[in-house]
């Protein structure tokens, strides 16, 4: 409207003009004689002329007093690619469309560790980001490096409720009782077993095997016919999770929750038991070893070649539309040993961290962007377009969830397991500075294992003390 008022100013000036200048006309016609005229016409002519000056400057005034302001902007860094990256353009989108004085510029950098390194250069020059999404373990690094503002911060001057937000989710990304980035994308571990290699085999596709002995002798049934029981990639990842399914420590003090983490505990018997159990059904033949990438793992299982594997619940649609009119595909909580202790999984993925080099308007942008991702209706969306989960538990109550939910009924599996995770220092997972290095290490230490180098103790002995090194150097470069 102001930039209207602004426009129609010359046009009301020059209309004023004519007007002056046809009553010059008449009066020039009439030898510029206003004799005739009675006095209170040329009175109110002369006050309307007055009066329209005095509306033009006064518009004038206020266009000056209250220009138009220009939305705030908000970069946004991430690592979502190909369809995932689709999904994030659409959600700006959306965003941009229904907040016209904040605009958010999303931006892919890379995978994870290429975006946060293009972070770490560019904290002197400001360069960089007003939000950026890490992953999980890179965690430790942006608390230490005090480049951030805890979304606490926000969520304590506005009395944000965070009450519907998934507790096992927000304890990952909670330290000393703040919660320093609001998750984005999660994800947890689960079983994908062939519904159809079981019933063949003589097993119960409505019983899924849930401990390490039962995974084995599953197995076993399975390898037949040219086919293997399972595949497992070795991925760090997985290490994890079955310390925390045994409600085990992977750091000591707490898991670097209660204190800095000084140890890496790798080596404890939760870590030995799994490998052991792990390398034996390689050296059984009941379980191939495709190497570390998942993408290898998946394609055995949609190809019929495998029967179980582990994977990602972001993969969970994929793999459910892959194996479409060739087998049916199951679900099942990771498994654990015999008799293993109250555990549960760690959420996987990664948040959302405001930068704190960034003027108070474009944090305060940031976070009323983060507010709009983590609304029940966004988060479906979400979800349903990517597989990961929701991360507030009202986004269950969308019908598009509901849809979703009835036509991959294998991702209740997934919520189930998550819900079940009694939280913990175990469950919300370790805190390491070093963590994407240690991932790489327990990923040498099983392939050590399996080659035959070193037993499955030995190796995570040698793993735990190059860890507990890495930590230690860490350590002091943030004192």
């Amino acid at each position: 409207m102001k930039a209207w008022k602004q426009a129609g100013l010359p046009v009301a000036m020059a209309g004023l003009m004519v007007a002056l200048a046809a009553c010059g006309s008449t009066n020039a016609a009439n030898g510029g004689n206003n004799a005739n005229k009675p006095a209170n016409t040329e009175a109110a002519d002369t006050a309307q002329a007055g009066g329209d000056e005095s509306a033009a400057a006064n518009e004038q005034a206020n266009a000056a007093a209250n220009p138009q302001k220009e939305p705030v902007k908000v970069v946004w860094w991430h690592s979502m690619s190909g369809e995932l990256g689709k999904a994030v353009t659409q959600l700006v989108a959306d965003f941009n469309a229904s907040h016209p004085d904040i605009q958010v510029e999303e931006v892919y950098q890379g995978t994870y560790d290429d975006s946060l390194n293009k972070m770490k250069a560019s904290l002197d020059s400001k360069s960089g980001p007003s939000l950026i999404q890490v992953y999980e373990i890179g965690s430790k690094f942006m608390v230490d490096s005090k480049a951030i503002t805890p979304v606490q911060d926000f969520i304590d001057s506005e009395n944000y409720d965070v009450s519907n937000l998934e507790e096992n989710i927000l304890g990952y990304y909670t330290f000393d009782n703040k919660l320093y980035s609001m998750p984005f994308n999660t994800s947890n571990p689960i079983l994908y077993y062939n519904k159809d290699m079981f019933k063949a085999a003589g097993l119960d596709p409505e019983k899924p095997p849930a401990t390490y002995e039962e995974v084995k002798n599953a197995a076993k049934a399975l390898t037949k016919d040219g086919k293997t029981g399972a595949s497992f990639a070795i991925y760090g990842w997985f290490m994890e999770q079955f310390f925390a399914n045994q409600g085990a420590e992977y750091d000591n003090n707490g898991n670097g929750r209660t204190d800095t983490a000084t140890e890496s505990l790798v080596n404890a018997d939760a870590g030995v038991k799994t490998l052991t159990w792990w390398k034996d059904l390689v050296d059984s033949k009941v379980a191939l070893n495709l190497g570390r990438k998942t993408d290898d793992t998946k394609k055995a299982f949609l190809a019929g070649q495998i029967g179980m594997t582990l994977d990602s619940t972001a993969s969970l649609r994929g793999i459910v539309d892959g194996a479409k009119g060739k087998f049916e595909v199951g679900t099942a909580f990771l498994p654990k040993p015999e008799g293993a202790g109250d555990g549960g999984v760690v959420v996987g993925g990664a948040s959302l961290w405001i930068m704190n080099n960034k003027p108070a308007d474009e944090q305060k942008a940031a976070w009323e962007f983060i507010k709009y991702l983590a609304q029940p209706d966004t988060q479906a969306k979400w979800h349903i377009n990517t597989g990961y989960f929701p991360i507030t538990k009202k986004a269950y109550d969308e019908q598009i969830v509901k849809d979703n939910m009835a036509a991959y009924p294998q991702f209740k599996t997934a919520v189930d397991q998550l819900h079940a995770t009694k939280l913990s220092p175990a469950t919300q997972g370790a805190v390491m500075g070093v963590f994407p290095e240690a991932r790489q290490i327990v990923e040498g230490a099983i392939e050590e294992a399996f080659g035959g180098q070193k037993d499955p103790k030995a190796a995570l002995d040698d793993a735990a003390k190059a860890i507990t090194e890495k930590i230690a150097t860490y350590n002091k470069t943030v004192q």
